[in-house]
């Protein structure tokens, strides 16, 4: 274990400045005929939220809400890593907390864990039971905000990242073992670690349960495969299953197929880069066509200053490349494939077509999915989107906990 230093978050001045100077400078598009968002982010909308950047918004403050908790940047297998941290606070007297690494996504940030952090580490101080606190630790992927750029790293992909978290967690930080937990892209990192390094694990919780395969193969970048809609679908399932479709198509192929391309323009202009992150915040959260009632104007635009003000956002798609260049292949041949006990939170907004949350677990165990895991908790929710901790944070506390009930 090495001696930390304080890293506490400061952008610097002339930052802050040269970002105003090109918020009033943006050249708009037209974008007649997009009040209902047909053709993507509706230029009305985003105008105001540039505004209010530019004019409104205090990145101060959010940085010393940020700052109220511990942040270090540590160097691990060459690769330099930030992360946060609250330490825990357990019973007086009994064991100490559990080390918890808890691992975002894109377009998320380490600040989209900010709701449950407080929650995990001091459960009493939050109606919970002290013996369920756990030591949090939430770094920035590498490539992604104050972990990022990479220009000497540029193959980094899930599978990788894992290795990087466990010796974060082992070497860096001393401990035997360890909790893991993830969403997104980081419930990819978080199964990886429960496959390759499941003896050092306690446990996982997850947002989803995915196959490590899920970006292998020459069509990662087409969430169908290529394959046609079923017919005689009820059209309301149809309805669904375009929808899904439509939800992650261009997300996934440009950032599979063209992420430097996308990186020049998103990495020039913060009005271009929000609006390209704003999309995916809008369609993926459960937000009933307000994303306001999830995630505030300043909400927003924190989670964007930090890929801006890194200028992480190229590196940060770059992932989404690497999972497909670089496959995914097993460390062993052991069934389940994660060995690790497994929690999984499934949420209703993304309820497959025709399933109902009711039906949702046992619709996963009718899978091929389920048997890749060694789940033993596995719970669904009717509320909330895809940025799960965010958007029903006491559903996911709750959840976690349970998995790690009676298993440290």
């Amino acid at each position: 274990m090495i001696d930390l230093s304080p890293a506490p978050i400061h952008v610097p001045d002339d930052v802050l400045a040269d970002l105003r100077a090109r918020l009033a400078l943006t050249r708009w598009p037209q974008d007649a005929g997009n009040q209902d968002w047909y053709y993507g982010v509706n230029r009305t909308y985003l105008q105001e939220l540039v505004e209010y950047w530019r004019t409104g918004y205090d990145w101060r403050r959010a940085e010393a809400a940020i700052n109220a908790y511990e942040h270090h940047l540590v160097d691990v297998d060459g690769v330099p890593v930030h992360f946060m941290r609250r330490p825990g606070v357990g019973p007086e007297g009994g064991p100490a907390p559990t080390p918890l690494i808890l691992t975002h996504g894109w377009p998320w940030t380490f600040w989209h864990w900010a709701k449950v952090v407080d929650p995990l580490a001091d459960p009493a101080a939050h109606g919970g039971d002290p013996a369920d606190a756990f030591d949090v630790i939430v770094p920035s992927l590498p490539g992604f905000g104050f972990s990022g750029p990479l220009p000497d790293h540029p193959d980094l992909n899930f599978w990788k990242i894992a290795d990087i978290w466990h010796s974060l967690m082992t070497r860096t930080l001393g401990h035997a073992r360890y909790a893991a937990a993830g969403c997104d892209v980081g419930a990819l990192v978080t199964g990886q670690l429960g496959h390759k390094y499941a003896d050092a694990l306690y446990g996982i919780h997850i947002g989803s349960g995915q196959k490590l395969t899920l970006f292998n193969g020459d069509r990662a970048w087409d969430l169908s495969g290529g394959r046609p809609i079923p017919e005689n679908l009820p059209a309301d399932v149809y309805a669904r299953v375009v929808a899904l479709e439509k939800r992650f198509a261009v997300h996934l192929a440009a950032h599979v197929l063209g992420p430097s391309t996308l990186a020049y323009g998103l990495s020039d202009s913060p009005a271009g880069m929000l609006a390209w992150i704003l999309e995916r915040w809008v369609n993926w959260s459960d937000n009933h066509g307000d994303v306001e009632t999830v995630f505030s104007k300043d909400d927003l635009l924190t989670h964007a200053m930090i890929f801006w003000v890194t200028n992480s956002i190229g590196t940060s798609i770059r992932t989404y490349a690497n999972n497909n260049r670089y496959p995914w292949t097993p460390s062993h041949d052991r069934q389940p494939v994660i060995e690790a006990p497994t929690g999984i939170t499934f949420v209703g907004y993304e309820n497959p077509p025709g399933v109902r949350t009711d039906q949702r677990v046992r619709h996963f165990l009718g899978t091929d999915r389920a048997a890749w895991y060694n789940h033993v908790n596995l719970t669904a929710h009717d509320r909330g989107g895809h940025f799960i901790p965010w958007e029903i944070p006491g559903e996911w506390v709750d959840d976690l906990r349970r998995t790690f009930r009676g298993r440290r």
